[in-house]
């Protein structure tokens, strides 16, 4: 492996002082002749200078990296965010680390503490626990030294920049479909241990309500954003006579499916299915789901946005909450009522 070039070895090429070709390659003022500024870059461009980006953020006081914690990168809706983020870090100059906090607190207040320790410019939360946010965790991100943008789920009490989509009226819409074409037995499975979750609940009966339709806690099945949990909840639904089902992620969407194509069951001859996220879009089965779309590029774009903002205004403006719209994309797996 070839020995990396030196500030010190450029300067001797080009008869100057290690100093002032770091202010040149470091696009810093200085008074330099522009013959002067050529050679340097020429000379820095022929031996594939590097530069020392941790000497360098000493000197500029920015690390330009970020972080971004995750409750489960294994979610596409998550892995897609990561993705998207990453590429608009990119293309700002910036570096992004990517942690997963396997959907616990303490892990999220050790990936904090460890990032800020690392020298990151800003933060990207997803919270695992939106409801019951670990203590240590609520006063580590109290405390910041480094802005903080939280997406999709928030933490009551710490103030910082926040952006989301509208998940009530994510779940009135997928539920409104399904009303739309006749169904009055819709079965709503949902983590109503997020924000989130209890979002997408309001919305569902919000629709029901809208219809002249009666809410019925019976139909309503508790379960967390995986496959298992899914599957799980769709053997009870198999219980009741529900014709329909809402399920509010695309991995309990995925759950449903498997526990129905267990029991000989098909969407939508048997069951109309609508699922949240689309991020299943690609999935190779049949039929396609329709789903509650929540348009991950916009999202990444409305963080990146909020953070820089941030990063690079050193006045104080009050922090913003943005608030996106989904919207509902129709697909295969919704059929009308003919039972």
């Amino acid at each position: 492996m070839a020995a990396k070039v030196t500030l010190k070895e450029i300067a001797q090429e080009v008869g100057l002082s290690p100093s002032a070709v770091s202010l040149v390659l470091n696009d810093r003022p200085c008074r330099i002749s522009e013959e002067n500024r050529r050679r340097i870059k020429e000379v820095a461009a022929r031996k594939r200078y590097v530069p020392n980006q941790i000497a360098r953020s000493l000197v500029m006081q920015q690390s330009r990296t970020f972080g971004l914690i995750v409750p489960n990168i294994e979610s596409r809706f998550f892995s897609s965010l990561a993705r998207n983020l990453e590429i608009r870090c990119r293309e700002h100059g910036y570096a992004l680390f990517i942690m997963n906090s396997d959907v616990s607190s303490e892990h999220e207040d050790e990936l904090v503490r460890l990032l800020v320790n690392r020298g990151v410019d800003g933060l990207i939360l997803v919270t695992a626990h939106e409801i019951d946010a670990d203590e240590q965790l609520v006063e580590s991100l109290s405390t910041l030294p480094v802005p903080l943008v939280m997406v999709d789920r928030f933490i009551d009490g710490v103030a910082c920049d926040r952006v989301r989509f509208d998940s009530e009226l994510g779940g009135f819409l997928a539920t409104d479909c399904l009303l739309q074409h006749g169904h009055t037995r819709i079965a709503c499975l949902v983590n109503t241990s997020s924000n989130t979750g209890r979002a997408r609940m309001t919305g569902y009966r919000r629709a029901l309500e809208s219809h002249g339709v009666a809410a019925d806690d019976a139909l309503v099945f508790e379960s967390d954003y995986y496959i298992a949990d899914g599957a799980a909840a769709t053997e009870r639904v198999l219980e009741s006579d529900a014709t329909a089902i809402f399920a509010s992620s695309d991995n309990i969407a995925l759950g449903a499916l498997k526990c129905l194509f267990a029991h000989g069951k098909r969407v939508p001859r048997d069951y109309s299915l609508v699922s949240y996220d689309n991020s299943a879009a690609d999935a190779l089965f049949e039929p396609a789901l329709t789903a509650i779309e929540q348009n991950v590029s916009k999202l990444a774009d409305n963080a990146m946005e909020l953070l820089l903002k941030r990063v690079n205004e050193h006045d104080g403006h009050e922090f913003e909450d943005r608030v996106l719209a989904p919207r509902l994309v129709c697909q295969a797996s919704v059929a009308p009522l003919d039972r």
